[in-house]
């Protein structure tokens, strides 16, 4: 009975560990694939400031040749209505210089370096969103008309614009249903009458979680210039994945705790039942602390084994879990045919060193702790009351 509640604590703290690993993976997938997302639309900073759109052209020449800044360009952005065919839709439109465009999106696809090719050539020309062409029900090069928030506001419906679309790109899934481009006089006309709605700089950064520091050292000491980071500009989606993240660790962190709960029980039950070998060891010249040494040792192979057992096979299962997915479906779809059960086989996880040697430490943390009070107790043990019977 001792050995095998041995047992069930080592597989209550592997398993434990092992899905907690995995679960830490996948977020870390999800929150990558967001960021790649969110990066699409929002910039790796923005630099804004007082009377940038009278000097802007050195500014973006300075930061350009800043350490760690790849590049620079300039945009204008404000809120926008587009009319087409009955069709009406709030959106973002964003003014852009292609030639300088092109050097942020320099990793982006080729079709969209075209785009900013055809942008540049074409007067009044548009790119909306994939999304946004989509509920507008644009497929091909059509004109549309548009109207500002600010012309709206003030009722000022003769001062709509006419823009001719040159194509469609993918802003992410966070905005490919909001955002369109233009060129940046085009934008600066349009949004003429708009307060608030100034130009400002986008820089690419070499490396974006170094953002601040980058920023810090390229603006230095300049009068009026401030920026925004992407993570303060998507703080909110990204505060709640990471608070998504710890809860779930919180609450997947409790199967270890039940784990210890069993190593407690077992030692208890092993003092309980071998009281009077440990009195004559006591008798035999053994102390107090020795005693407490073997009964956290006998615990801690429990919490170790089942500690590093668990990182391997989370390890593993976290490395290969589309492949597990794919095999649990086809195992399901032959016990029920004809259901078409299907599980998420593309999930994307991302295994983070640092997160798993401190998953391990708790672990063994959390297995020691619990062997402390059976050992305290063991410890305790009086010889002669023990042996008073034998």
């Amino acid at each position: 009975m001792l050995s095998f509640t041995s047992i069930i604590s080592m597989l209550g703290i592997c398993l434990g560990v092992l899905v907690l690993i995995v679960a830490l993976s996948v977020i870390n997938g999800s929150i990558t694939v967001m960021r790649e997302e969110a990066l699409k639309a929002v910039p790796h900073a923005t630099i804004s400031g007082t009377n940038l759109s009278d000097s802007w052209e050195q500014e973006v020449s300075d930061l350009s040749q800043a350490d760690g800044i790849l590049s620079a360009a300039p945009f204008i952005e404000g809120d926008a209505i587009i009319r087409y065919q009955g069709e009406v839709r709030f959106a973002r439109l964003r003014g852009v210089s292609p030639e300088l465009e092109s050097n942020i999106a320099a990793k982006s696809n080729r079709r969209y370096l075209e785009l900013l090719d055809e942008l540049n050539d074409t007067e009044n020309g548009i790119v909306l969103g994939i999304q946004l062409a989509g509920s507008l029900g644009i497929y091909n090069t059509q004109e549309l008309t548009m109207l500002s928030l600010g012309n709206l506001l003030k009722r000022e419906v003769s001062d709509a614009q006419s823009f001719k679309v040159v194509g469609f790109a993918d802003f992410g899934r966070l905005a490919s249903d909001s955002i369109a481009l233009t060129n940046l006089s085009n934008a600066e006309e349009f949004f003429k009458n708009d307060s608030g709605v100034d130009l400002q700089i986008k820089v690419d950064v070499e490396d974006i979680f170094r953002v601040e520091s980058i920023l810090d050292r390229a603006i230095g000491l300049t009068s009026g210039l401030s920026f925004l980071a992407w993570n303060e500009a998507q703080a909110g989606l990204f505060g709640a994945l990471n608070m998504e993240k710890i809860l779930t660790a919180l609450m997947l962190s409790m199967i270890i705790v039940i784990g210890a709960v069993n190593i407690i029980s077992t030692l208890v039950m092993i003092v309980s039942d071998k009281s009077s070998d440990i009195a004559i060891l006591r008798t035999m010249g053994a102390s107090r602390i020795t005693v407490l040494k073997i009964f956290i040792i006998q615990g801690m192979i429990s919490g170790i084994l089942g500690t590093f057992l668990g990182a391997f096979f989370g390890i593993v299962a976290a490395i290969n879990i589309a492949k597990i997915s794919l095999f649990i479906e086809n195992i399901l779809n032959n016990i029920f045919p004809g259901e078409n059960l299907y599980l998420i086989s593309h999930l994307q996880t991302k295994l983070a060193a640092g997160e798993i040697i401190l998953v391990c430490l708790a672990a063994l943390i959390i297995s020691f702790v619990a062997t402390l009070y059976p050992a305290f107790t063991a410890s305790k043990v009086n010889p002669a009351e023990a042996l008073r019977y034998e």
